[in-house]
């Protein structure tokens, strides 16, 4: 089952993602994406190889953004694709069937979307504003994951995703979703991890957040 959280690796450089991500992995992160911006693919690919080092010997899943031929040549457990990046479709006919697919969705439409070329989870977001991501899309806000996910009745993990804090966990997950992706909260105090691991896993919220009998 997908882990209901994800962390967003950050830093300036390659070399700080790859010590932030060895951080998450200490911390008991069970899962995290590298996403390095504005950097060659040669340098992703090294930081790609180092990360899938660092998260094997923890036995975390490592999601590669962007780069599915990366996460394809590194072994990474999948890639997360933007609304703007390659098609799903087209990323699944090179990857290993074991490999996962997540996409970027702001609207119903986008989820939609994204359904229909079978990711394996959508990234939902943004729920607040954030300086993590340039070019933001409208903001959801907790209302706007309730009217998304009570409409579109999905098996299909949503996370939430976009400036999330330890306090809008509980909120968040009576909207339907099955967990968060975070980068700056956690980031600022590795911490946080068990602490987001323990709200988002008691078993008083899993009622809320998946329910088996939803459709597709």
């Amino acid at each position: 089952m997908l882990p209901k959280l994800h962390y967003i690796s950050q830093g300036h450089t390659a070399k700080e993602h790859l010590e932030n991500i060895q951080r998450a992995c200490t911390s008991g992160a069970e899962l995290v994406q590298l996403r390095l911006k504005n950097t060659s693919e040669k340098k992703i690919l090294k930081a790609a190889e180092e990360a899938r080092e660092i998260t094997s010997h923890y036995q975390t899943r490592l999601i590669i953004n962007d780069h599915y031929k990366i996460a394809k040549k590194v072994k990474a457990d999948g890639v997360h694709l933007g609304k703007n990046d390659t098609c799903p479709t087209t990323a699944r006919k090179d990857l290993d069937p074991w490999q996962i697919i997540g996409g970027t969705a702001n609207t119903l439409e986008d989820c939609e979307k994204l359904i229909e070329k079978k990711v394996n989870y959508i990234g939902m977001g943004p729920f607040r504003f954030t300086t993590t991501k340039n070019n933001l899309s409208p903001i959801l806000g907790t209302n706007g994951y309730l009217t998304i996910l009570e409409t579109l009745q999905t098996d299909t993990p949503i996370i939430a995703i976009g400036g999330i804090t330890l306090k809008d966990v509980p909120e968040l997950l009576k909207t339907g979703i099955h967990g968060i992706a975070a980068s700056g909260e956690i980031t600022k105090n590795f911490n946080t991890i068990s602490q987001f691991n323990k709200l988002l896993n008691s078993p008083s919220e899993q009622e809320q957040v998946w329910n088996p009998n939803q459709n597709t």
